[in-house]
């Protein structure tokens, strides 16, 4: 790993950055109420999508704590895949079990096709000055 892009890692924050309109967590909660049944994001998309202000494992915690009206579910790991099941407050099975009743297939291997069901939204958040730290 280049020392920039360490660095670069070492100074995403996870709850203290602001963009256009408000604290991060709210964005990430707003992109995901975004989401419509059937399809997911991942945590690393949903980084992405906001200009890599927060680190996809924050993009967990976030959904870890998130309002009830946030779909949690429809955001899944890198591989398709659920990343729920060693939380020792959720059922097993209970991820996969939400998004199966949304029509989400999954393979033999536990994990979706992200190919099918991975869903981007058509309008990227503001960049810029619009964004900043603290």
């Amino acid at each position: 790993m280049t020392a920039s892009r360490r660095r670069s890692q070492e100074q995403r924050v996870h709850a203290d950055v602001t963009v256009e309109g408000g604290a991060v967590w709210a964005a990430i909660y707003d992109l995901v109420r975004a989401i419509p049944a059937g399809r997911v994001m991942t945590y690393g998309q949903i980084a992405e999508w906001l200009g890599q202000l927060v680190s996809p494992r924050a993009v967990g915690w976030a959904m870890h704590t998130c309002p009830d009206d946030v779909p949690w579910h429809r955001v899944v790991n890198a591989r398709g895949g659920c990343s729920t099941e060693r939380l020792p407050d959720l059922p097993p099975d209970i991820q996969r079990t939400m998004l199966e009743a949304e029509g989400v297939q999954f393979r033999l291997d536990g994990t979706l096709d992200l190919a099918v069901h991975r869903w981007a939204p058509s309008v990227r958040p503001a960049e810029g000055p619009g964004r900043s730290s603290g």
